[in-house]
């Protein structure tokens, strides 16, 4: 029987300069859909997976990442004398969603290394990693799905989602055999190779159950590109000593990378915001 899975590793040490200047001195995963960041949608999905511990891997420059996730007894002991009942526990409940631990990134640039910078506080154990810029919300949370195609085949997953032409130039796009239902076996995922050239439709954006060997291939993988340490380059020879495989979610896909991405989020959540959606519509309506 798999170990169940309560580590999700969260890198958020990137400079988000497609969002400059708005990122120079605010990070990028604190953003605001409506009226929470994208990372705090994001710890909301995990845990709603089952996720206890979140490990956010930062930098010099995401202490406002470690403010929003701790208690701030000024903030609540004001909100207590204006009365402001609901506004406090929102506060409140963001420092109890998990067990928050905070590491800071060493080694070359590249998303496998703050993967790799986990590797002592993961252990010996299989955990999930979710990159601070994308969000995929459905029905069923984007860790649950790939959690269950783990306790089936207690194996690495990753997460499939379906693009169009267009998507198979941004994303890492999957060459891949269906093994059932939304189940695939990877082979390899090619790095944005546009729609002639693509093996699938199916991109692979973050969102990893990995296990505890991915480390050593990490640690041992040459730098790539850029001269970067590349996760897709150590699930290529960890592929090659066991198999990967491959969970189709279902839910949507925000890519909160993109400014355009983001804007979109702003007005799907914000329609759907119990207390600004009705207004928010007549306004839309009244200007397009």
């Amino acid at each position: 029987m798999p170990n169940k899975i309560k580590k999700l590793v969260i890198p958020v040490a990137g400079y988000g300069t497609r969002f400059l200047p708005a990122t120079k001195a605010q990070p990028k995963e604190m953003l605001p859909i409506v009226d929470k960041p994208v990372l705090q949608y994001i710890v909301e999905n995990a845990v709603a997976a089952g996720i206890e511990d979140v490990i956010l891997v930062t930098n010099f420059n995401k202490r406002a990442v470690e403010d929003h996730f701790d208690r701030l007894p000024e903030l609540e002991n004001w909100l207590i004398k204006q009365g402001k009942t609901k506004d406090l526990e929102q506060v409140k409940n963001v420092a109890e969603l998990a067990n928050f631990i905070y590491i800071r990134q060493k080694g070359p640039y590249g998303n496998g290394t703050p993967i790799l910078s986990a590797k002592h506080v993961i252990g010996n154990e299989p955990f999930a990693v979710i990159f601070g810029d994308d969000l995929i919300v459905g029905e069923v949370p984007h860790l649950k799905q790939l959690m269950n195609v783990f306790e089936e085949y207690n194996a690495p997953v990753l997460t499939a989602y379906e693009v169009d032409d267009e998507g198979t130039k941004s994303y890492g796009i999957l060459d891949a055999k269906l093994i059932k239902n939304n189940i695939y076996q990877v082979n390899s995922i090619v790095e944005k190779p546009g729609p002639t050239k693509a093996p699938s439709r199916l991109a692979c954006p973050s969102g990893y159950i990995l296990t505890p060997d991915i480390f050593e291939e990490l640690e041992q993988t040459p730098l790539g590109k850029n001269g970067e340490l590349w996760l897709v380059d150590a699930l290529a020879r960890l592929k090659e000593k066991r198999p990967i495989y491959a969970c189709k979610v279902q839910g949507t896909y925000y890519d909160m990378g993109s400014k355009l991405r983001w804007l979109e989020a702003n007005v799907i959540f914000g329609l759907q915001h119990p207390e600004l959606g009705k207004d928010f519509k007549k306004f839309l309506s009244s200007i397009l």
